[in-house]
């Protein structure tokens, strides 16, 4: 589910290699343990099958979550998926005041979404990822 989401996002912005190396170091077995022990997965299904998925932080003691991951399957976009897995994660977790995002900037699709939903930009900086630059965005989202 990642590695085609990502493939789909991020082609011509972040070179397929280093793709690659980020897929097979961010969900390897050994990582996907430490996810589904230390943090929380929402999956959407339609027809039985898994269309989609959002990984959210702990909230920490000021409230605060991260949305590490949404990621859909290209087709199933725009359906609705990304915003009930988003509101999923804000109705189950406990004490969440604000949820933090880092976007790629040219993934206008992303930026598109995150801005629809409401969350702010608090800053833009380069993001040496695996030796390629990218132009991050942080935003937030007040809940």
């Amino acid at each position: 589910m990642a590695r085609k989401s990502w493939n789909s996002t991020y082609e011509g912005i972040i070179p397929h290699q280093v793709q690659e190396n980020f897929l097979n170091a961010a969900y390897n077995d050994e990582m996907m343990e430490k996810r589904l022990n230390g943090s929380f997965i929402f999956v959407a299904e339609m027809e039985d099958k898994v269309v989609g998925f959002a990984n959210f932080t702990p909230v920490n003691s000021e409230g605060q979550s991260e949305l590490s991951a949404i990621y859909l399957y290209q087709d199933c976009q725009g359906e609705g998926i990304g915003t009930a897995l988003l509101q999923r994660g804000i109705k189950e977790l406990e004490n969440l005041k604000e949820v933090y995002i880092d976007v790629e900037k040219e993934n206008t699709v992303g930026k598109t979404f995150y801005d629809v939903k409401g969350f702010k930009t608090i800053k833009e900086y380069d993001d040496n990822f695996d030796g390629h630059i990218l132009k991050t965005v942080r935003m937030c989202l007040t809940v």
